[in-house]
C-alpha cells in the first residue's frame, strides 16, 4: 500500500470481522441482545445504523419507519425517544440509544451508516462529548453525506467511501483517470451492485495502491468468504457471525 496516516480505527489485526447489525441472522437486528451476543462470539467491530427521533437522540435502527422488525408503527424521525423507546424489535428487545451503546461496549468499534441527514450532526456531538473517535468509522450510501461529515469532523472522524468514490477507484482500475474524493480510510463496498460485479483483483489492488483496506458486506456463504479473502479483500461484514468466524478459525487468521 502506498503511505498514508493510518487511523486508530483500523489499528487490529486483519482481516476484520465485522457483524452486520450485530448478527442480524436471528432476528434481533441492531439491538443490545444481537451486539451482546457478537461480543461473547469474540467481535470487536459491529455495523450498524444511524437514525435520529424526533426530539434529537440518535439511535441504532436501520429502517425509516418502526414497522418492519418492532411492534411500534411510525417514522422514527416523527416520534419523540419516549415513543421509540417502548417499541421492541421482534416483540422483545428495546430500540437502543447510541449513546447507551458506547458506553456498555467500550471495547467495540462501529460502524455507522447513517441513514438520514438529520442523523448526522447529532451523532457527530455524541461521538465528541464521549471521545470516541477512534472506534467509530462513518458511512452512507449519500457521497453528500459523508463528504459533510469528513467536513464537520476533519481527520479525527474515520469514514468510508460513498458510492461515487467507488466508482472512482473502479474506475482507476481500468485506467480511466477519475480519482475518488475524499479522505476516506477505507472502501466499504458489496461484492455486487446492480448485477455489476464490484469487487475483484483489480478493484482490491487498486484500492490497497491508495492505501485504503477494502471491506465487503454482507456476505453470509462460506463459499464467498473464502473467495473474497482469497482477492485479498480486509474485512467482511455478515449476519452470520459463527460462519464468518468459522471460516477466520479455519484460514488461521481469527484474533
Amino acid at each position: 500500500m502506498t503511505s498514508r496516516t493510518r487511523h486508530p480505527y483500523l489499528d487490529h489485526p486483519a482481516p476484520l470481522a465485522f457483524a452486520h447489525r450485530g448478527g442480524a441472522a436471528d432476528g434481533l437486528e441492531n439491538t443490545v441482545a444481537a451486539f451482546r451476543r457478537s461480543v461473547a462470539a469474540g467481535y470487536r467491530y459491529i455495523e450498524t445504523d444511524a437514525r435520529v427521533t424526533a426530539d434529537g437522540r440518535p439511535v441504532a435502527f436501520h429502517d425509516a419507519t418502526l414497522d418492519r422488525v418492532t411492534d411500534g408503527a411510525g417514522r422514527i424521525a416523527d416520534l419523540p425517544w419516549s415513543r421509540v423507546r417502548r417499541a421492541r424489535v421482534g416483540g422483545t428487545e428495546p430500540v437502543p440509544l447510541f449513546e447507551e451503546l458506547l458506553e456498555e461496549f467500550p471495547e467495540v468499534r462501529w460502524n455507522i451508516d447513517v441513514k438520514a441527514d438529520a442523523a448526522l450532526t447529532p451523532l457527530l456531538a455524541l461521538i465528541g462529548r464521549t471521545g470516541a473517535w477512534d472506534r467509530v468509522c462513518v458511512g452512507s450510501f449519500s457521497e453528500a453525506r459523508a463528504a459533510r461529515a469528513q467536513r464537520l469532523a476533519g481527520p479525527r472522524l474515520a469514514t468510508s467511501y460513498g458510492m461515487r468514490g467507488v466508482l472512482g477507484l473502479r474506475l482507476r482500475g481500468y485506467g480511466v483517470p477519475m480519482a475518488p474524493r475524499g479522505s476516506a480510510v477505507c472502501a466499504q463496498v458489496p461484492e455486487s451492485w446492480a448485477g455489476v460485479r464490484v469487487v475483484d483483483r483489480r478493484f482490491v489492488r487498486t484500492a490497497h495502491a491508495r492505501g485504503l483496506p477494502v471491506h465487503v458486506w454482507t456476505v453470509n456463504d462460506p463459499a464467498r468468504m473464502h473467495a473474497l479473502l482469497e482477492l485479498g479483500v480486509d474485512g467482511i461484514m455478515t449476519d452470520h457471525i459463527d460462519t464468518l468466524r468459522s471460516v477466520l478459525q479455519d484460514r488461521g487468521v481469527w484474533v
